[in-house]
């Protein structure tokens, strides 16, 4: 089984423990927990870290804002960014690093993305395009489940947790976490994504397993 799993750059205080917890349970291209615990066997799962920019993309954003880059130079710098986190990510855990979406390990590897998109560059270079439709591309591009762990539970309509939505529903109701560009990249690629609350390390364990979980499905298949 392959797992997507972004990591916000909102949860850059949280992103340790949250690493450090699905490390524990799966494993880091070993069958060995950080521990030296047994991990468990149930599930087999490569699962790929996907960094968001956080405040490494924020700064290009702010560059662009200041100096007015080309497209191509801001798009590139906030992937950049992107390529910062995952540094930040691989420090503060004991995940192996990886620039390829081939051959994955089992366990939890984090992906160092500038190489992969610099040589595919799949996606417009404009910034409703974010680190979430990245990796919803890469998702898509290896077959596997796509969870967004975030600093919110979900996506909320008129205050309240939103559990399931089409990505063709977004309107100016929903107070939505996901970049703009994201519904429509599902609903093109028929690819679903699970948010869920990143700060609660067990969802994100749970929703790994295919488990019952708080959070909101945006579908792109409905």
């Amino acid at each position: 089984m392959r797992v997507v799993v972004k990591i916000g750059g909102s949860l850059i205080k949280e992103a340790p423990e949250l690493l450090g917890r699905l490390v524990k349970e799966f494993g880091s291209g070993s069958l060995m927990a950080a521990d030296g615990e047994h991990i468990s066997a149930r599930l087999p799962c490569s699962i790929l870290i996907v960094p968001g920019g956080g405040l490494f993309a924020d700064a290009a954003r702010e560059a662009d804002e200041r100096f007015s880059l080309g497209a191509d130079a801001a798009h590139w710098m906030a992937i950049l960014g992107m390529e910062q986190y995952a540094c930040y990510l691989q420090d503060k855990s004991s995940a192996i690093a990886t620039d390829s979406i081939k051959d994955l390990h089992q366990g939890i590897s984090i992906l160092f993305p500038y190489r992969l998109l610099k040589n595919e560059d799949p996606l417009p270079h404009i910034w409703d395009v974010t680190s979430d439709t990245i990796a919803a591309w890469i998702a898509k591009q290896i077959g596997a489940v796509f969870i967004k762990a975030t600093d919110v539970d979900g996506i909320f309509r008129d205050e309240k947790l939103v559990r399931e939505i089409s990505a063709a529903s977004f309107t100016g109701s929903c107070v939505s976490c996901i970049d703009a560009a994201l519904p429509e990249f599902l609903l093109k690629n028929g690819v679903e994504c699970l948010i869920v609350n990143g700060k609660c390390p067990e969802r994100v364990v749970r929703a790994v397993y295919g488990k019952p979980v708080l959070g909101t499905v945006v579908k792109g298949n409905i």
